[in-house]
């Protein structure tokens, strides 16, 4: 059973920085991909970017691209999502997901982390 667990949201002034971890546990995250999403009030559910367990690459949505960095820690089991030149349009809760293959969907959720950007 694949357990995640967001941490490091909370408030920050716009054009501020802030890194976010999900940390896994239940398995060996030597392959599959972690997803980070987002999802503010009143509005769907937003995929920021993923990264692969196995080499480490990465993809990033438009949402935050040039704005935002996944990295990842295999050692921990942690991944990390860094935010950098926040606006108050990235307030959101942040999750982090954990899938099998390249192919598969999301499967296993964190249970998100708050992040609020303040004007």
């Amino acid at each position: 059973q694949v357990q995640l667990v967001e941490s490091g949201g909370g408030l920050v002034q716009a054009g501020g920085s802030l890194r976010v971890s999900c940390v896994g546990s239940g398995r060996t995250f030597s392959s599959g991909f972690i997803g980070w999403f987002r999802q503010a009030p009143g509005k769907e559910r937003e995929f920021v970017g993923r990264i692969s367990w196995s080499d480490g690459s990465t993809y990033y949505s438009n949402s935050m691209k040039g704005r935002a960095t996944i990295s990842r820690d295999n050692a921990k089991n942690t991944v990390y999502l860094q935010m950098n030149s926040l606006k108050p349009e990235d307030t959101a809760v942040y999750y982090c997901a954990y899938k099998f293959e390249y192919i598969s969907t999301y499967d296993y959720w964190g249970q998100g982390t708050q992040v609020t950007v303040s004007s």
